[in-house]
């Protein structure tokens, strides 16, 4: 038999081996539940998480080449609408029914631009978007257009026409303002136009007796032709009438006087409802023009102050009115008027030489003449006959300060259902590519200002071309004031959905705990 002292150390040593039993089965069963949770819950939840998350993952990455390749409207609520198309070139564009396609060379890097012109393939199915990043790949292009392989191009084509733009076609200037204005979509949806067109007015330039040929006016007939206009040549005593065609008649400066025969004849064609664009400056070499006065007087017009200022030439005396030491190249600001009503920007005209347009009152019931007066000097200006003082300060021998009219619109009613309007500006120069120097560069006239402006848009209003648009956008300034009802959706997408979504989550948390 076993004593006491052995009994009490097998004792000892039995109550260890049973305590490390029992902390096994605890350890065991807290490991089972972990094993029992991560197959009962984690993993199958688990599971379900990461395959909803790859859902949506695949969902999120699809929307967006989905939105990648296509091209979806904007909402624009910018005042201007400067980041999508006018509904004046949805109107005009979408019911072409002839392939158009526009080229861009080199717009690679200008994604901005790339987006505006994508949307023109929106608004009508005809119009597709070709894209050249490449040039230098296409050796045949450089030849045929005669670019370097960096520079930039926009081409517009449609069965076999085709109008090439340049980058700088696609800005003007506010010399008002001293801004940069984006003609972008009016260059773009006017060369749209102009290729899609069948019928184009057709504008008589007339080259005989002139004195200045249309070599000088290149530019601005380029210009007309680029806005879907066809340009001619006429002389009447060819001719012997102006044509049936003829939309709008264009006579400059002249360096003799017309034909009795050759007056009839336009007076003819202005009793037919005929359209006209006059562009004469000063008579300085005081010539004698009876046959052309009596065409004024259809309208009861004359140019230059009667018989004693007939060849005299506007001078300003208020220096911000004209070019820097050429108080005889005044600057005059168009205020808004019929031509000019739908442009969005301020505008100035540069003429050289001027002379003063007259308006006989009495005479315009008798006619049948209404008129509108587009330009006029500032009342600094005065008139000068000797051409030998050059100073902007006005003499004895000039004439008394006053405003004088530079540009007329005058519309005659032939009868019930015929009018002839006629454009008026007492300077031809203004519209030429004449050579002036200033602060040490040349600049050719018709360049500066709005001078070309105010000539094509003439043109287009003598021509009643609604579908010629004029759009001008600044991007420079941009100012967007919310509305009430805006300023209520913004608020509740920053505070009330999120605090909602917040709500949602804690309920659902409290119910799934009170279910437990």
């Amino acid at each position: 038999m076993k004593n006491n002292k052995e009994k009490i150390n097998e004792n000892k040593e039995n109550l260890p081996i049973k305590k490390t039993s029992e902390e096994q089965e605890e350890r065991d069963g807290v490991f089972r539940k972990f094993i029992n949770v991560l197959n009962e819950k984690w993993l199958q939840s688990g599971l379900t998480t990461i395959i909803l998350v790859l859902i949506i993952f695949a969902i999120y990455l699809g929307v967006n080449i989905l939105l990648d390749k296509v091209i979806l409207p904007d909402i624009d609520l910018t005042e201007n609408k400067i980041y999508s198309l006018s509904e004046e070139t949805n109107t005009k564009l979408k019911n072409i029914d002839k392939e158009v396609k526009i080229t861009l060379i080199n717009y690679g890097q200008n994604e901005s631009f790339i987006k505006l012109i994508e949307k023109y393939t929106t608004i009508n199915k005809f119009i597709k978007l070709e894209r050249i990043d490449d040039l230098a790949a296409r050796t045949d292009i450089m030849q045929k257009y005669s670019i370097e392989s960096t520079d930039t191009l926009i081409l517009i084509s449609s069965e076999g026409k085709e109008k090439t733009i340049s980058e700088y076609d696609l800005y003007t200037f506010d010399y008002s303002t001293y801004e940069e204005i984006d003609v972008t979509e009016e260059t773009i949806t006017n060369a749209i136009i102009d290729i899609t067109t069948a019928n184009k007015p057709v504008i008589y330039f007339m080259n005989n007796h002139v004195m200045y040929n249309m070599n000088y006016f290149e530019s601005i007939l380029t210009s007309l032709e680029n806005e879907a206009n066809e340009i001619k040549e006429i002389d009447l005593l060819t001719t012997g009438v102006v044509p049936e065609d003829c939309d709008t008649l264009i006579i400059t400066s002249l360096k003799e006087d017309i034909t009795a025969g050759e007056r009839d004849k336009i007076i003819e064609y202005i009793n037919r409802g005929g359209e006209l664009l006059l562009m004469c400056g000063a008579n300085i070499e005081d010539i004698q023009l009876p046959n052309f006065q009596v065409i004024l007087e259809q309208y009861g017009i004359t140019l230059g102050n009667g018989t004693v200022l007939g060849k005299g030439v506007i001078f300003e005396g208020s220096s911000s009115n004209m070019l820097s030491g050429y108080p005889d190249i005044i600057v005059e600001e168009v205020p808004s008027n019929s031509i000019t009503k739908n442009i969005n920007m301020s505008m100035s005209v540069c003429f050289i030489d001027a002379t003063p347009i007259i308006i006989d009152n009495d005479k315009l019931e008798e006619l049948g003449v209404e008129y509108e007066t587009l330009i006029t000097t500032s009342d600094k200006a005065f008139i000068r006959t000797d051409l030998t003082q050059r100073a902007a300060t006005r003499t004895s021998e000039d004439s008394e300060y006053g405003e004088y009219i530079i540009g007329v619109l005058a519309t005659k009613k032939i009868d019930d259902n015929t009018s002839s309007k006629i454009v008026i500006y007492s300077n031809e120069l203004f519209a030429t590519k004449k050579p002036i120097q200033l602060m040490g560069y040349t600049y050719e006239i018709v360049d500066l200002y709005n001078n070309k402006d105010i000539v094509l848009n003439s043109v287009a209003y003598l021509n009643e071309r609604e579908d010629i648009i004029t759009i001008r956008k600044n991007y420079d300034s941009v100012s967007y004031t919310v509305t009430k009802l805006q300023n209520n959706i913004i608020m509740a997408i920053i505070f009330i959905i999120p605090v909602v979504v917040i709500g949602i989550g804690i309920i659902v948390w409290q119910v799934r705990r009170r279910k437990k």
